[in-house]
């Protein structure tokens, strides 16, 4: 409260609890005076009062109450809020009428979930909002009543030779509407007339394997599903189709070919196997790979996914033979192998780097010249060689390809230094890099302490002579 002014009185963020009767009385040393006024705070309506449930059914309950303080402004309508076992939260019902009015003292919740526990409250509102939700009802459960919803996700597959595996995700207790909850399952032969079933307890099964030695690979079966309780049975899902147990590839890859890449990797491509000569879902090919000498069951393998027919094979011996062979792959396992087919990984690089590099410029030209690096017996040839030169470690790099042991390069007039990566290249792949440090007042070799190999962004390839420019807009490792 708040004096304004004399006369005045004022009460800031008013409550009903300010509600009453004021008297204001004038006092002075012969008399006093007193006049008095009546204050009605009005608001939302105030909790209603003994909730109670009753006429408990299936999926309908009767609810009463007690009428709550109206707080000086006439209680419009009721709301009906319940919540279940399921969920803390609470939800505005369906009642019966839609509208409970301001006079009313009961009405029917409907739509409710058969077999479920539930706890409901009431709130009144009027013209100036909605009150205080009464105390929650006491716990009740409503009656049980036949599965209303057909179990959803029905599909199969897989599983030995002669069965039939049939899975389904399993029915929520929100759907279950009672004691006893089962399903049962009707199957047959796709084409055939009579249904098989069978029923399977309890909520929480999801799946059914059929055995019967009638049963062949990879053959198709109509599926229906449906719910059960102690009160009767549910309806009748759509129909699937579900294939039995898949049989392993019975025919192989054929025309399987292998090629070297580099020393430590292959190429291996084949011809594949035909979809018609499956008993099941080709899921891809498995390639076997042993060292000559060895037995096939040591060997490596890889698996592709899908209807590829070639496969990049990485961390092979160098200089090695290899036997090659190739099978299809499904859910039931691998099929028999395609013609072994040989190989043989080329010889390495070698290992020594280029040595003795010099240069010398002439006006915009640096001409830059090495010893030449002679293969040994167990390396594979000098094809030519390969130079990264930059400028700096801001500048974009040039990837040069030389077929002799020297290069000229054209060089900026304001020229003082550069790195330059040299190394040789053949068909073993590329070998160990020489850097070196080209300064302008020196023409000697002058080797870069740190000569780890290191990715080189956006290069551009120049070749000597007879060979073409390449644009390499990636990333390339000496």
């Amino acid at each position: 409260m708040q004096k304004e002014a004399i006369g005045d009185l004022s009460i800031f963020n008013a409550q009903l609890k300010h509600s009453g009767r004021y008297t204001c009385t004038a006092q002075t040393v012969v008399d006093s005076a007193s006049e008095s006024a009546t204050l009605t705070v009005r608001g939302p309506p105030g909790p209603p009062g003994g909730v109670v449930v009753r006429d408990i059914g299936d999926t309908s309950v009767q609810l009463s109450w007690s009428r709550g303080f109206d707080n000086h402004s006439p209680i419009a309508r009721y709301i009906v809020e319940a919540r279940t076992l399921l969920s803390s939260k609470w939800k505005q019902m369906r009642t019966n009428p839609v509208n409970i009015e301001g006079n009313a003292e009961t009405a029917q919740v409907v739509n409710l979930i058969p077999w479920m526990d539930y706890e409901f409250r009431v709130l009144a509102s009027n013209i100036l909002g909605v009150g205080e939700p009464s105390l929650p009802s006491s716990k009740i459960r409503t009656k049980e009543a036949a599965p209303t919803v057909a179990p959803s996700g029905l599909s199969g597959g897989g599983g030995a030779p002669n069965e039939l595996i049939i899975n389904w995700t399993p029915t929520l207790r929100d759907y279950q509407n009672g004691d006893g909850f089962g399903y049962i399952l009707s199957f047959r032969k796709k084409g055939t007339q009579g249904w098989l079933t069978a029923r399977v307890p309890h909520a929480e099964s999801l799946h059914y394997v059929y055995r019967n030695e009638s049963i062949g690979p990879y053959t198709p079966f109509e599926v229906k599903i449906k719910a059960y309780n102690r009160k009767g049975e549910g309806p009748e899902s759509l129909t699937a189709i579900v294939y039995s147990a898949e049989e392993e590839p019975k025919v192989a890859p054929f025309r399987v070919m292998a090629k070297a890449v580099l020393s430590s990797e292959m190429d291996v491509s084949w011809e594949p196997v035909e979809q018609g000569d499956m008993t099941g879902v080709l899921l891809g090919y498995e390639i076997r790979y042993w060292k000559d000498g060895d037995k096939e069951e040591a060997a490596d393998r890889v698996r592709t996914a899908g209807l590829v027919t070639s496969a990049h094979v990485t961390g092979l011996n160098p200089n090695t033979k290899y036997h090659v062979s190739v099978r299809a792959y499904n859910r039931a396992g691998t099929g028999p192998p395609s013609p072994s087919t040989n190989v043989t990984t080329t010889k390495p690089p070698p290992k020594r780097p280029p040595g003795n590099i010099s240069w010398t410029f002439s006006g915009s030209t640096v001409s830059i010249k090495w010893d030449p690096v002679v293969a040994k017996a167990d390396e594979s040839a000098v094809t030519g060689y390969k130079m990264l030169y930059r400028q700096d470690s801001h500048s974009a790099p040039t990837l040069y390809l030389a077929s002799k042991s020297r290069i000229d390069i054209p060089v900026p007039e304001d020229f003082t230094h550069a790195f330059v990566q040299i190394r040789v290249t053949g068909p073993g792949g590329d070998g160990i890099p020489a850097e070196v440090h080209i300064l302008r007042n020196s023409g000697t070799s002058m080797m870069v302490e740190d000569s780890v190999t290191r990715p080189v962004p956006h290069a551009v390839v120049i070749t000597t002579n007879s060979l073409v420019m390449v644009a390499l807009i990636r990333y390339l490792e000496l």
